[in-house]
């Protein structure tokens, strides 16, 4: 794959709404040889507002205006998934390496589109499942892998969140639970982060299947998903989202289950990441990091090292696109 001429990647962002604020943009400006240059959104305002907040100096109301900038030389995709595979294709065509938010589409089938106009030019495709580089994600792989458990024998995920509704009416804001503009509804916003460290950690899931269903009627995605799946690996996994409970019944805990002991995680905790650790010959131990205040800045910064050919990055087009592979036997066409 072709690298980055010189010695600072300029990012041009295409999309600055929440993610940017604080998740994800500002890290551009905190990682050693990168740079923010330049912002687009459709409602020049809010581009104009965006870059005047965080210092950026150039902002643009038109895609290809930003994508064909001279001071642009990598493009973040930071919009909602059903543009991601149109404005990757058009930064390929433009010469310029692409790092895409999750999911990285809307399709297996947009996914492998991306892949290909990657390869075809020779430019880097990378996708912001970010947790392939936290601290607390990046120790449990590494436990996995030295055996602390034994032989992984099976995975079980469970996340149940609480029905807002006043969200989820709101739904000319509200991409997420509309599968025209996401691909589903929450579980593939939310259960593709962690399908993804599972594939990161345990290697590719080989086969899925599952059940989904629209329970509480508030929105044209589905609210409950159930799923088994297998991994390449041997080890077999299940799991349960349902997007309508009440507040007593909201849970989010992964449990890797090996021969010889067991691991247990929460997705989505802030702040601190936290897991604990069980073996048969040990008492059980308790794990905490500080996670960073921009909470993808350890990708960005293997995106970088990446592009400017003095490192790797974990999260690929190619890995990433596994992962929606996963979620469509899962939800299945004829199961929405």
């Amino acid at each position: 794959m072709k690298k980055i001429q010189g010695e600072e990647v300029r990012w041009g962002i295409l999309g600055v709404g929440d993610v940017c604020e604080v998740k994800s943009a500002p890290a551009m400006n905190l990682v050693q040889g990168s740079r923010l240059v330049a912002v687009m959104r459709r409602n020049a305002r809010l581009a104009e507002d965006y870059a005047r907040r965080h210092g950026v100096p150039g902002w643009f109301s038109d895609a290809d205006a930003l994508i064909n900038s001279p001071e642009v030389n990598a493009i973040y995709i930071a919009t909602p998934p059903d543009a991601h595979h149109d404005l990757s294709i058009r930064a390929f065509a433009a010469g310029k390496p692409v790092y895409v938010e999750k999911p990285m589409a809307r399709t297996f089938a947009e996914c492998q589109q991306m892949i290909t106009a990657s390869e075809a030019t020779g430019l880097p495709l990378y996708v912001a499942y970010y947790r392939r580089t936290l601290p607390h994600f990046v120790r449990i792989r590494e436990l996995l892998h030295a055996g602390a458990i034994g032989d992984v024998r099976h995975v079980r995920i469970e996340l149940n969140q609480q029905l807002r509704p006043h969200v989820v009416r709101n739904l000319d804001n509200n991409w997420r639970v509309d599968p025209a503009v996401a691909g589903g509804g929450y579980f593939y916003d939310l259960a593709s982060h962690q399908l993804d460290f599972l594939d990161f950690a345990l290697g590719p899931i080989r086969a899925a299947t599952g059940l989904v269903a629209n329970q509480a009627g508030q929105y044209a995605a589905e609210d409950i998903v159930t799923a088994a799946f297998a991994f390449e690996c041997g080890a077999l996994g299940s799991g349960a989202w349902c997007f309508s409970t009440g507040p007593g019944s909201v849970r989010d805990q992964t449990t890797i289950v090996g021969s010889r002991g067991q691991i247990e995680y929460a997705s989505f905790a802030s702040g601190t990441g936290c897991f604990t650790l069980e073996t048969d010959d040990a008492s059980k131990q308790e794990f905490a990091f500080e996670l960073p205040g921009h909470v993808q800045q350890f990708l960005i910064q293997a995106v970088v090292d990446a592009l400017l050919g003095r490192g790797s990055c974990p999260s690929t087009g190619v890995s990433a696109a596994r992962t929606n592979w996963v979620m469509e036997q899962i939800c299945g066409a004829a199961g929405r």
